[in-house]
């Protein structure tokens, strides 16, 4: 998932073509010869890819697209979402066969949701209903593609995986993991593979359990065709039932985007988005203050075992959770342990730093909210900092929470809430956060709001800030909701200084 050598390369050929002939100037020791630093600009375009968003035929679904208003764009570009196999020229609803005998849907063009943004700064809203919502390929370019962001949310009444499920459309890359899944008997569990490309992409499953590697020759070499979506059904790659998964997708060739379904017959479901990449420090943020069960899956890749801290940043500062000090995880292996009701009525993130020896790891927590009969899951994966600036849409007056945590210094950060979908105008507050702790603030609402709105977290000074939203309502008495971290938008890349010298011409 590191591709910044990748990019540079790429970046500066993108500059030679444009410049004819390009030299990146060194640095001198002083004087007016010193290069200058690389200018962030932003991107041109952006892709994001939407899974299926259920298998329920009673899935209610909302898309919400969102661009944050953003300097130096020009005033082009569009941001559109297609059905899967639509961009392929098939449009006629038929199946592409993957050489694991599993299908790479297309749908109608019909099927897929209506969702044009007109300009920046306002979100806009589409909606699908059922089983036959399509997986969905975005592209925004211009104005519209620097911190493009689609939020996907689904309500399920009943059945299996019933509650609300809520998903951010993500990138397309060529490895991801999921610590989290499971094929226990009460959880059906499908990875989400959606090629966006011209080519085929070929992709390797691997399920990691409690003992390590299941081996499965299933799961390796499957084929996702062009414009193709493949949802791939966990049980079908190993006969184990195993309560705790860590899921390694990697891609041989091509890319693709990937996300996990977790549906469970008595806790609801939700969308398990991918973990950071393996670092020895990580920080789950957002879990709400009502949890009442909260517990922690990770994984450790490669042979080497990893020791962490673990920690609570809350309101008032880090606590160790009594009995949790520690997690020894093994290298190779999944590990897994109940926190019970960990944050008890406060705002809480959970922070695992490294022991004396860093491994790094990867890791994602499963919490629950209600009793009895009346619970629903939700899972927070390890996430990166907002750096520069994140977005998440699709909030509402009520029913919203923002939480952020300063693990290190203080920071302060700026908030604003878009213009809503149906009317409203924009709102910004800033906040500061104590270093080592999390709050959950009182965002801003825009004035008048009609419909939904978009909130946008820009650090101002301070150390490092990681973020996430929850989304709550009640169904049929059952206290839904689902939460949705917020990693840097890369809504810029860096562009290094080049001038033209012909004279490289005359160099051998």
């Amino acid at each position: 998932m590191k591709r910044t050598t990748l990019s540079l390369i790429a970046g500066t050929t993108a500059l030679a073509a444009v410049t004819g002939f390009a030299a990146l100037t060194a640095p001198s020791a002083s004087g007016s010869g010193a290069a200058k630093p690389a200018a962030r600009l932003p991107v041109e375009q952006t892709r994001l890819l939407c899974p299926e968003p259920s298998t329920s035929d009673i899935a209610d679904t909302t898309y919400t697209s969102f661009t944050p208003v953003a300097q130096g764009t020009d005033g082009g570009g569009k941001a559109e979402l297609v059905a899967a196999g639509e961009q392929s020229g098939d449009a006629s609803g038929s199946s592409q066969s993957g050489k694991d005998g599993k299908s790479g849907k297309s749908k109608k063009k019909s099927d897929a949701p209506t969702v044009t943004p007109k300009a920046p700064g306002t979100p806009v809203t589409g909606d699908g209903s059922g089983s036959d919502t399509p997986a969905l390929i975005g592209t925004a370019t211009g104005r519209f593609a620097p911190g493009w962001t689609v939020q996907e949310t689904t309500q399920v009444a009943a059945g299996t995986g019933r509650g609300l499920l809520g998903t951010n459309c993500t990138a397309p890359d060529t490895e991801f993991w999921f610590p989290g899944a499971s094929t226990a008997a009460s959880r059906t569990d499908y990875v989400h593979l959606t090629n966006p490309d011209d080519s085929a992409a070929v992709v390797d499953i691997e399920l990691y359990g409690k003992d390590g590697n299941l081996k499965s020759v299933v799961g390796e070499g499957i084929t996702v065709q062009p414009h193709s979506t493949e949802p791939v059904l966990l049980s079908t790659l190993s006969a184990a039932k195993e309560n705790d998964l860590t899921v390694h997708v990697s891609v041989r060739s091509g890319r693709v985007a990937a996300a996990v379904l977790a549906l469970d017959d008595k806790l609801g479901g939700d969308w398990l988005p991918a973990s950071t990449d393996p670092a020895s420090s990580l920080v789950l943020p957002g879990i709400p203050k009502d949890a009442t069960d909260v517990r922690l899956i990770a994984f450790a890749p490669g042979d080497a075992d990893a020791d962490l801290k673990v920690r609570l940043a809350s309101p008032s500062g880090q606590i160790t959770p009594a009995g949790n000090e520690t997690l020894h995880v093994k290298g190779g292996m999944t590990t897994a342990v109940d926190l019970g009701p960990l944050t008890r009525g406060e705002a809480g993130s959970l922070v695992l730093s490294a022991g004396d020896t860093p491994v790094p790891v990867v890791a994602a927590l499963r919490v629950v909210r209600g009793k009895g009969d009346k619970q629903e899951s939700a899972f927070i994966p390890a996430t990166a900092p907002v750096g520069t600036r994140a977005s998440v849409a699709d909030n509402s007056a009520k029913g919203s929470t923002l939480a952020l945590t300063a693990v290190g210094g203080s920071a302060t950060v700026k908030v604003t809430a878009s213009a809503g979908s149906e009317g409203g105008t924009a709102a910004t507050k800033e906040f500061t956060i104590k270093g080592g702790t999390t709050q959950n603030v009182a965002a801003p609402v825009p004035s008048g709001l009609k419909g939904t709105y978009a909130l946008t977290v820009e650090p101002v000074s301070g150390g490092p800030v990681h973020a996430a939203r929850i989304l709550q309502t009640t169904m049929e008495g059952v206290p839904a909701f689902t939460v949705q971290t917020l990693p840097d938008d890369r809504g810029t890349v860096a562009v290094p200084q080049a001038d033209e010298d012909l004279s490289v011409l005359l160099k051998k």
